[in-house]
């Protein structure tokens, strides 16, 4: 359950949490025409950060794009907001979840009439798999429920639609006693998890599949293969076939609520030894690095809430 904060803001405006609502004939509820984000606020030395807070809303802005959508606010405008409503509710650490679809109008699935909401709210979560899948790993499997296949729903969009695919991988894998699951592009070959991005590790050099294979940009994805580069792992974006998951040394999900997390098994087969890998160790230790404050963000990754902003009204 989540914890309520006190405010969220909506349109330009703080609002009290219990006063954002919807009426049950908006656009969004019968259509999903909805796109958004996930994004981490952390309790750094110098204070609450949010993490990557820009690219996130370029790519909220890239997926209202897509689908037509007006947002009505910058990049700046929305990661102004965003720093603004982590202040007034004083949170240390958190999740943010900034939001637009399609409001209350017509009841068609013609979208172009009905108003775009726009909204933020932010709250208290912790690690997303458990704090023990970052150092023993999950176990996951290969979904029956392949990705959705190209020139249908716009896998490069975070759109609420895509993730009706997501929840069906998802329950799948939690009913059949697995913590995730990974999905296969329509061609046969490894695309990502319900809400992560997958990378594979094989004789040191790490392969993840290319945006073509119904893969999500991740912002944490995009991290990954950043401090890759900076410790000098190779790294080759490629399709990746089932079989590989089997003969990996090591795999690893990314994503802004798994973080960087190791995986254990595929399918009851033993990945690696079994535990966290080498690779994904070091790329934790400088991820984590970073968001902690303990290590300098040297690409300038970190919105401190507290530094002196103008709020948005």
């Amino acid at each position: 359950m989540l914890t309520p904060t006190e405010k969220i803001w909506h349109n330009g405006r703080l609002i009290n949490w219990d006063d954002a609502r919807i009426h049950v004939l908006s656009h969004v509820v019968s259509y999903g025409s909805s796109v958004f984000e996930g994004i981490r606020c952390y309790a750094t030395s110098s204070g609450p950060a949010v993490f990557r807070l820009r690219e996130h809303m370029r790519r909220m802005i890239d997926s209202a794009r897509i689908y037509r959508m007006d947002i009505g606010y910058t990049i700046e405008q929305l990661s102004e907001a965003s720093l603004e409503l982590v202040r007034v509710n004083k949170l240390q650490s958190c999740y943010l979840r900034p939001l637009a679809f399609r409001g209350y109008g017509e009841i068609g699935v013609n979208p172009l009439r009905n108003p775009v909401e726009v909204y933020l709210a932010c709250w208290e979560w912790g690690k997303y798999l458990g704090e023990e899948a970052l150092s023993q790993g999950v176990d996951v499997c290969v979904s029956s429920w392949n990705r959705i296949a190209p020139n249908t729903l716009p896998a490069l969009a975070k759109a609420g639609a895509n993730y009706m695919n997501s929840q069906l991988i998802k329950m799948e894998a939690l009913l059949n006693g697995y913590a995730e699951g990974i999905g296969l592009d329509a061609a046969g070959y490894v695309s990502e998890g319900s809400g992560e991005n997958i990378f594979v590790v094989r004789d040191g050099r790490i392969h993840t599949p290319p945006l073509g294979a119904s893969v999500l940009p991740g912002i944490t994805r995009d991290t990954v293969l950043t401090l890759a580069r900076d410790l000098q792992i190779p790294v080759v974006e490629t399709i990746i076939p089932r079989e590989m998951l089997y003969i990996a040394d090591e795999v690893f999900f990314s994503g802004t609520a798994a973080e960087i997390t190791p995986i254990r098994s595929i399918d009851k087969i033993q990945v690696g030894k079994g535990s966290r890998g080498p690779v994904t160790e070091a790329l934790q230790t400088e991820f984590f690095g970073i968001i902690s404050g303990k290590a300098p963000d040297r690409h300038g990754w970190l919105s401190l809430v507290n530094a002196p902003q103008p709020a948005v009204q």
